[in-house]
């Protein structure tokens, strides 16, 4: 899948200016000098002179930060200047142009990066691309770590190449710092996956991932009460950690609390139907399309609650070696609602088997045979 909501910030030229003092040390003097000369790797000696003879130069820890910046030694830079800023807040702002500069100009080329690795048809180049868009990106959060945006460019471009396990961490950053609706769902969608993949090695391990990802998308809940993705992947997180009971208290819950929120509703009728509660869950499903008549997957799943309806009372018939018609009242009433969904979803061969299923029990032959046909066609 390629994610392609990526941001590009405005750079804005930088300059570097000195402050004059006229009680300047030999050291500090001639390394304005090499600066303005370009000469870096002298300025920089001389400044680790100045710095280890007067530990309290905060002049000297800027001027070396301004070195490793030209030199694009950026972790060493913001190391520089955190330590002349813990001594004076005399160039504060110098530093702040400085980070904001060198930030912009790596998240910029991280950017350039990324679009080209979209943009390519080579599978290789891509890769390369898309390694020096998560280096620049990497190296932007090093030098500003608060930066909202380059944790979330960070996250797409390891989706991108399919490493969502080191997405987790810059996506949890984002939850932090900007509480979006897509930091919650990514996240909270990788760690149900990654909780899947545990399930067959290490069942605590991976009962350990869904109860996190239940905790991210219950905050994500609150705060996008109508994000449908993230009620899917919540519901979906409460039934691989066996917490169903728990699942179905949260949503009849938000039922109560939002009776005309359509994803309230069919969420907990999903969880309903799963405990093949099917009364209750056709409530739901009927309440979620009596809110929005053309709600896909509520009419989709009103459909599959019939069906499942109707082979339980055949096989509860059979059992008590009885012969009944009753089961059939079930699929033809699931009819209606699976043949407007697939009206709505023409190229799904999955609700086309169904729909073929459905016509096959209800004697519709002719029916039937074009739904499997159709089915066919499109695996």
């Amino acid at each position: 899948m390629r994610y392609t909501k990526i941001i590009m910030v405005l750079m804005v030229f930088l300059g570097f200016t000195f402050m004059g003092y006229q009680c300047g040390s030999t050291e500090l003097t001639s390394a304005k000098l090499y600066i303005q000369q370009k000469n870096f790797d002298k300025a920089q000696g001389l400044l680790e002179q100045e710095v280890q003879k007067n530990p309290k130069s905060d002049e000297g820890f800027y001027l070396l930060g301004v070195v490793y910046g030209e030199k694009a030694e950026y972790g060493k830079m913001a190391e520089a200047y955190d330590k002349s800023l813990a001594i004076s807040s005399n160039f504060k702002e110098n530093i702040e142009q400085s980070k904001q500069y060198y930030w912009a100009t790596l998240f910029n080329r991280g950017v350039k990066s990324y679009q080209e690795g979209v943009n390519t048809q080579s599978e290789d180049s891509s890769r390369v691309h898309f390694s020096k868009a998560a280096n620049n990106f990497e190296t932007a959060i090093e030098i500003i770590p608060d930066s909202a945006d380059a944790y979330k460019n960070l996250a797409f471009v390891y989706m991108n190449t399919g490493e969502y396990d080191k997405a987790v961490e810059p996506l949890r950053e984002l939850v932090q710092k900007e509480k979006s609706v897509e930091a919650y769902q990514y996240l909270g969608e990788i760690l149900y996956e990654q909780g899947n993949q545990l399930r067959g090695t290490d069942s605590a391990g991976a009962m350990s991932v869904f109860n996190e990802a239940i905790e991210v998308l219950e905050e994500g809940r609150k705060v996008y009460p109508q994000e449908p993705k993230i009620l899917l992947a919540l519901s979906n997180s409460y039934i691989a950690a066996n917490k169903l009971d728990v699942a179905k208290d949260v949503f009849k819950a938000g039922v109560e609390t939002e009776p005309e929120n359509k994803y309230y509703r069919y969420n907990y009728g999903v969880l309903l139907l799963g405990a093949n509660e099917f009364e209750q869950a056709e409530k739901q499903f009927l309440k979620a399309i009596e809110i929005d008549p053309d709600y896909e997957n509520a009419l989709y799943n009103l459909g599959v609650t019939y069906v499942k309806w109707g082979t339980y009372l055949n096989e509860l018939d059979a059992e008590n070696e009885e012969q009944s018609e009753v089961y059939k009242e079930k699929y033809q009433m699931a009819l209606p609602h699976l043949e407007k969904a697939v009206q709505m979803k023409t190229d799904d061969a999955v609700l086309w088997e169904l729909l073929g299923k459905v016509y096959t029990v209800l004697g519709m032959q002719d029916d039937a045979m074009n739904a499997f046909d159709k089915a066919d066609a499109l695996r």
